[in-house]
């Protein structure tokens, strides 16, 4: 089998939800007009922070490297079934959707929508346009993990997501106060152990690496009530 893998799409998110759910625990106040991200803003943010993450995937993909949440479950069924993972990914990720929904709002589901179609487009159409000939695995986990958590991040400031273990991590820290990028490293390095059954150690062991990096930047980054645009 061979030793290919995909990027965490999910990860911690901004401070707040979308607009109509005033009742929801998780609802921010509104910030000042100023402040508020514009169409062409969000577009380009959802575009540039699904690209990073898909760019990422393809660098773990070179390297061998693994990853957690919803994308480490969707890279197990796509080499047990050879169904695309780009739709196992987008499949997965629908229940996700109705718990954001409910408990979020609705233009954070709809954004985190969009970013996940476009990830799952981009790891199906990457390939065709790039190819790492070498990819040493440890910076592959360094400088994956780093990229993956600026995507992440711009995902979050602008009230997005890649739907999975993110939603949680972004309900778990509003709610409770739990730092979101704590939460996720906790999630991947314990979906990344799990898969030591598919790959040797030493690649489960820089797959645990590119989760902290990416944990531990996040949750320097990303903290509750900081970044107020919407």
């Amino acid at each position: 089998m061979a030793h290919t893998v995909t990027a965490s799409t999910s990860a911690p998110l901004a401070a707040g939800v979308s607009a109509g759910t005033a009742s929801s625990p998780l609802a921010a106040a509104e910030p000042p007009s100023g402040l508020r991200h514009g169409t062409f803003e969000d577009a380009q943010a959802l575009f540039t922070g699904s690209l990073f993450v898909g760019i990422t995937m393809m660098m773990f993909s070179q390297a061998g490297l693994l990853t957690g949440s919803t994308a480490g479950l969707a890279f197990v069924l796509h080499y047990a079934t050879g169904w695309p993972f780009g739709a196992i990914y987008f499949a997965i990720n629908i229940p996700f959707y109705w718990f954001s929904w409910k408990h979020i709002g609705r233009v954070f589901t709809i954004k985190t929508f969009v970013s996940v179609g476009i990830l799952s487009l981009i790891m199906e159409l990457g390939p065709r346009f790039i190819h790492i000939d070498y990819l040493h695995p440890v910076f592959a986990a360094i400088a994956g993990g780093l990229l993956m958590g600026t995507g992440i991040l711009f995902l979050a400031r602008h009230r997005s997501s890649l739907g999975g273990a993110t939603i949680a991590s972004l309900y778990l820290q509003e709610r409770y106060g739990i730092r979101a990028g704590k939460v996720q490293m906790a999630i991947d390095c314990t979906v990344v152990m799990l898969a030591l059954w598919v790959v040797p150690w030493e690649r489960v062991a820089w797959s645990v690496l590119a989760a902290v990096v990416m944990g531990v930047f996040l949750a320097v980054s990303h903290r509750p009530g900081r970044y107020r645009g919407i």
